[in-house]
Formats: structure tokens, C-alpha cells, sequence
């Protein structure tokens, strides 16, 4: 995780300062980094639970970040920021399309995302022995990406600025157009 972290640090530093909306906060690890880093951050989840977790880690970390309850599908306009961040998503989503279609209109002009690189992804679950019967695929892992994949469906809507690829994802910094 500490090479997924670090190439997120500097993929986030090439994007001038401003507002940042992380779609999938999780607990809010990414959105309290780039509070840290001085950015005004709001986050969505659609998991509750999620979203209560993140708000008592922002709190903890002392940085006030405005987390709500909502997905990707639910998001306008409205909510469009400098940066959107969306980290471990894309792969979850019925129609990964759409959710780049709404990534697109919530960029202004920037998007950090990711995704597991596959097949490597898998390969490390089966090595370690988990999810055998679904050969090595998480659960809720809908779609699956190489790197070369992954970048081919970004660049549907979006020109491709930096991609790193810490081990076992992939990750990319771009610009709408």
C-alpha cells in the first residue's frame, strides 16, 4: 500500500491547488491526505457506515473535510471540482461507462482514478490463498482492467497525463477534454 500511497502523493502534487472531490472515500484516507496537503476536500460513499468512519478519522486527523452519503450515479454538475479523485471504483460499477461519463462531467479539468491491474490482481488473491473458487476475483469486482485496457478506456473522454503502476494497480493522473 505505501507505493500506491506514494504514487498517489505525486500524481495529487502535479495539480495546481484547489477544491477536490473524492468519489468512493472509503474511510477517508486519500480525501484526509489531500487535506493535509492544504485543499479544501469533500467525499462521497454510498455506504453509510463508510462515511461515518471517515468523518471520525477526518476529525481525528483534525482536518475538516465534508463527507456525504451519496454514488457516483447520483453526483451532477453541481458537485464538479479541480480534482476528482476516484480510487478503486470503477470496477465495482454495473456500467463503468456511465461512471466515466459522470467522472468526465465532475472534472474540472482534473481526475486522479485507479484500478487493480489484472491479471496480476487475481494471481496475487490466489496466491495468498483467497477467493479460489472465483479464481482469485475480489467479490464485486465487476470489471477488470489491464494497464493497457484501463488506459484505453480513459482515453474514451480523457487525455492521459501520468500513470504509475504500483504493484497490483494501475493509476492515472488526467485531464478532461
Amino acid at each position: 500500500m505505501h507505493g500506491f500511497l506514494s504514487d498517489f502523493d505525486r500524481l495529487a502534487a502535479h495539480v495546481p491547488a484547489g477544491d477536490a472531490l473524492e468519489v468512493g472515500c472509503g474511510e477517508g484516507e486519500l480525501s484526509i491526505r489531500l487535506a493535509r496537503k492544504g485543499r479544501r476536500v469533500k467525499g462521497c460513499d454510498i455506504a453509510g457506515e463508510v462515511v461515518d468512519e471517515a468523518r471520525r478519522r477526518a476529525e481525528l486527523a483534525g482536518v475538516d473535510i465534508s463527507f456525504r452519503v451519496e454514488g457516483i450515479q447520483s453526483l451532477t454538475p453541481a458537485d464538479a471540482c479541480p480534482l476528482v479523485v476516484c480510487c478503486e471504483v470503477l470496477e465495482h460499477l454495473d456500467d463503468p461507462e456511465a461512471g466515466l461519463d459522470t467522472l468526465a462531467e465532475l472534472a474540472s479539468p482534473w481526475l486522479l482514478t485507479s484500478v487493480p491491474r489484472e491479471p496480476i490482481w487475481r494471481v496475487m488473491n490466489m496466491a495468498r490463498g483467497k477467493y479460489l473458487a472465483d479464481w482469485g476475483n475480489t467479490p464485486g469486482h465487476l470489471n477488470h482492467w489491464s494497464r493497457k485496457g484501463f488506459l484505453k478506456f480513459l482515453g474514451r473522454r480523457f487525455d492521459i497525463v501520468q500513470v504509475a503502476s504500483p504493484l497490483p494497480w494501475t493509476m492515472a493522473l488526467c485531464r478532461s477534454r
